[in-house]
């Protein structure tokens, strides 16, 4: 050892890897504890992160996602994929149009109100630019299947998929990809004007339709394909013989890489492919084990991202101000809660569910990712407070909704339940999923 070298250097490698271990640690033991039940690891680890690279001496600098995004994009797109491949393969029953229809409506009425709204609000109350504003209602509009676990369905087989957690599962798994049509009419905006004669064509064409549905056939396609390989006889045997933990990443990234070599949605192919994988063959006790491998990596990968969001916290600050502040609980305490309970007005759900689903819209991953997407493919005007506005209304919403997950189970219908994935379609007793 030379004598320049302390004997207690500390590296800022070693000081990252022991503050995301012990983030990890706390964030997920603490939520065990009964009366601290409520609080969300999310804004734990966030927090954590805040904390960690503020006032630990030595901790590497937090990286400025304004200056790499292209990073940012790639981490959290990783972690999306492989949650929402776990999000299709949790869903017991699919059913019929009636168990869809309250999604369908959250899809098409709630999320393009959504959009249109903070759009507006971007544009005429906080002085964006029209593309900045409709980049900033695209990456904030889809709801996340990364944060929103206690209000969503349970694991593969438990069943009781009661029509609140079934819809906001449902709609988490499709609407991040179903984002991605407005952040390319964000792009495009940014590139060629906002004369719509110049783009509009071929933007639903190819942006709006294409590409939503290869995204979903292709995705369904490729899980349908693993689902055949993974419960036929041979594949059985290989199943007993190994882990689950190859094959859930090479069902994750097979799918993900085919349907966007075919130039379609990732994200909606990675939701179907699980969806149909599972439903291959119902009953397999594999699920649960290639679930929990799954869920495993998820809340692995969740945290050290969720560690980085915190450590740009500061560094963010300066970009809000009040009218950054009004447009994110804007969409948490209003227009969220408020454009869910209409959109929902034709779906059959009762009054107190159509508002638990309308309040439960959780912000979260998805959002990096597009933002990141973005940011990386053209320089925006606008970039710096949209990361901090993202990165704040992330944090407000893990707080928010990470407090009060506990009202789905308290004010949601009565609902007489369903059995569990092993008792088939034929058995099921609920009408509403008749």
């Amino acid at each position: 050892m030379s004598e320049a070298e302390p004997f207690f250097g500390m590296s800022p490698t070693h000081l990252l890897m022991a503050a995301v271990g012990a983030a990890v640690f706390v964030a997920y033991l603490v939520p065990g504890i009964r009366f601290l039940s409520a609080a969300s690891s999310s804004a734990v680890l966030m927090i954590f992160g805040l904390l960690a690279f503020t006032f630990i001496p030595g901790m590497p600098a937090p990286l400025d996602p304004t200056t790499s995004p292209h990073i940012w994009e790639q981490v959290s797109e990783f972690v999306v994929i492989v949650v929402l491949f776990a999000t299709g393969l949790r869903i017991d029953n699919i059913g019929s149009w009636k168990r869809w229809r309250p999604t369908v409506c959250l899809l098409l009425i709630a999320m393009p109100l959504t959009i249109a709204a903070l759009a507006l609000l971007g544009w005429a109350l906080a002085g964006m630019t029209v593309a900045g504003a409709v980049l900033l209602g695209a990456v904030l509009s889809p709801t996340d299947p990364v944060l929103a676990g206690d209000v969503q369905v349970g694991p593969p087989g438990e069943g009781g998929e009661h029509p609140v957690r079934f819809t906001l599962t449902a709609e988490a798994g499709l609407n991040d990809g179903l984002a991605f049509p407005f952040v390319y009419l964000g792009l495009i905006i940014a590139a060629q004007g906002v004369d719509p004669s110049a783009w509009l064509l071929e933007w639903v064409a190819r942006d709006l339709i294409y590409r939503i549905a290869v995204g979903a056939v292709v995705g369904a396609l490729v899980g349908w394909v693993l689902g055949q390989s993974l419960f036929s006889s041979w594949g059985s045997r290989a199943i007993e013989n190994g882990g689950p933990g190859v094959l859930a990443l090479g069902a994750v990234l097979l799918c993900y890489g085919v349907v966007e070599l075919a130039e379609g949605y990732g994200f909606i192919g990675a939701f179907t492919a699980g969806l149909m994988c599972r439903h291959v063959q119902r009953k397999h006790h594999f699920h649960k084990r290639l679930h929990a491998f799954s869920e495993a990596l998820e809340h692995a990968l969740t945290a050290i991202l969720l560690i980085m969001l915190g450590s740009i916290l500061p560094a963010l600050w300066p970009f809000l101000d009040w009218r950054h502040t009004l447009i994110g609980f804007g969409l948490l305490l209003v227009i969220r809660p408020f454009v869910g309970w209409l959109a929902l007005l034709v779906s059959g759900l009762p009054s107190n569910d159509r508002w638990i689903v309308g309040f439960f819209g959780v912000r979260g991953i998805g959002s990096v990712y597009y933002v990141g997407y973005a940011t990386g493919h053209m320089e925006f005007v606008n970039e710096d407070p949209i990361w901090a506005l993202v990165t704040y209304t992330i944090f407000a919403s893990a707080l928010l909704h990470g407090a009060t997950s506990f009202l789905v189970d308290r004010y949601a219908s009565p609902w007489s339940g369903e059995p569990a994935a092993d008792s088939g379609f034929a058995d099921r007793r609920d009408a509403w999923t008749d």
